[in-house]
């Protein structure tokens, strides 16, 4: 698995994080839950973002962590060989 896949993967996992939060909060009818819940997910969504500018900002960088254009590109050279 490369960096730029890793990253992705980290930032996926992160956002399903905050959802699960979100979804946490929803549920639980006791209002001492649902503040936690609402307070770690915004905390999680600050984080979530704070990576997602680092991703960027690899990407900008280092153009081989792009995983959609990596993905992108194997598909096309896949379809080129059949």
């Amino acid at each position: 698995m490369t960096i730029g896949t890793k990253l992705h993967q980290c930032l996926t996992d992160c956002e399903g994080v905050v959802a699960d939060l979100k979804s946490f909060a929803l549920e639980t009818e006791n209002k001492q839950s649902k503040q936690t819940y609402t307070q770690l997910a915004q905390n999680m969504e600050d984080i979530t973002n704070q990576l997602r500018s680092q991703v960027n900002s690899a990407e900008q960088q280092e153009p081989q962590y792009k995983v959609f254009s990596q993905n992108l590109q194997q598909g096309n050279q896949q379809q080129n060989k059949q």
